[in-house]
């Protein structure tokens, strides 16, 4: 299998292995790992995000990882400049580029392209943010459908930050969210791409992430969040959605017990495990699901 000219896009929910078979692979065809995890960009939370270690970086080069201050706000468009040269350089150098993270907006960027919607200001995405939190998402929705039709049935009644994103790009723009992304363009052809996606076994995948969240406690979860609670980042990075944050300041404010705070955490990363999985059922219909046994099979043809 020659995957020398591919861009190589690895996807997956959290806990599923994406690390242990992005370096796998990367050892085999000489390729170089670029980071597609929103939250792997910040360089104070390496344990809360799980970012690769130190023995994966020293074993492949790692790109865009833990470079970012939880301070700084950190775009999808940011990020795409940044991935486009990575692979312009790793490519000069005839390597592989192997993406690798659980953002599917990311990927979705890449592959497809990304709209260039003007920045709207802070204040104006706070005051929907405040009527959405008073009147209540069903109404919120039926408020966005009035004002843009086009909406209905390509965003769910219950996804609030989609819908916030929708309500405020029609009402700053005057254009539908999706007026904005028809005419968006990848830079790399659909052949370019390599697209592999680890579709782990759903019960298997909950004992995982229990594993590796008391892992995280073991590994100084704790301390990471301590130190991140005293920067004070404004709520509207994204930086503070980081799960582990503000379960950790509960168990510090000693409102709950630390064996609580873990079950809570898993439970909360399950949650967004699943969500990952329902993006990819949805948005990632063209790439090859793989099962944890298929990876190995994968390997071995390369």
């Amino acid at each position: 299998m020659d995957l020398k000219s591919k861009i190589i896009l690895i996807a997956g929910p959290t806990a599923s292995g994406k690390t242990k078979f992005s370096v796998q692979l990367a050892k085999k065809i000489k390729g170089e790992i670029i980071n597609a995890d929103s939250m792997q960009v910040y360089k104070e939370l390496k344990i809360l995000t799980s970012r690769p270690t130190a023995k994966d970086k020293k074993k492949i080069q790692h790109h865009l990882f833990g470079f970012k201050s939880v301070k700084d706000k950190f775009s999808t468009g940011e990020w795409l400049k940044l991935v486009y040269k990575k692979i312009e350089v790793i490519k000069k150098k005839n390597k592989t580029p192997i993406l690798v993270g659980g953002t599917g907006l990311y990927f979705k960027a890449l592959t497809e392209g990304f709209a260039e919607i003007p920045k709207i200001p802070f204040k104006f995405r706070y005051k929907l943010r405040q009527i959405q939190k008073k009147i209540g998402q069903k109404k919120f929705y039926r408020k966005l459908i009035k004002i843009d039709p086009s909406i209905k049935n390509r965003i769910s009644e219950t996804d609030i930050q989609r819908s916030l994103r929708a309500y405020e790009v029609k009402s700053y723009t005057k254009q539908s969210l999706i007026d904005w992304f028809k005419n968006t363009k990848s830079k790399f052809l659909e052949d370019d791409f390599l697209k592999i996606y680890i579709d782990f076994p759903r019960e298997d995948l909950i004992k995982r992430i229990s594993k590796r969240t008391s892992q995280m406690f073991e590994k100084g979860a704790v301390n990471e969040a301590r130190r991140f609670l005293k920067l004070k980042v404004k709520k509207d990075n994204s930086s503070i959605k980081v799960i582990g944050i503000s379960e950790i300041d509960e168990y510090l404010r000693k409102k709950t017990q630390k064996k609580d705070i873990i079950e809570k955490i898993s439970i909360k990363t399950r949650q967004y495990a699943k969500r990952q999985s329902t993006w990819a059922r949805g948005q990632m219909i063209n790439w090859q699901k793989l099962k944890p046994k298929d990876l190995k099979k994968f390997l071995k043809k390369i």
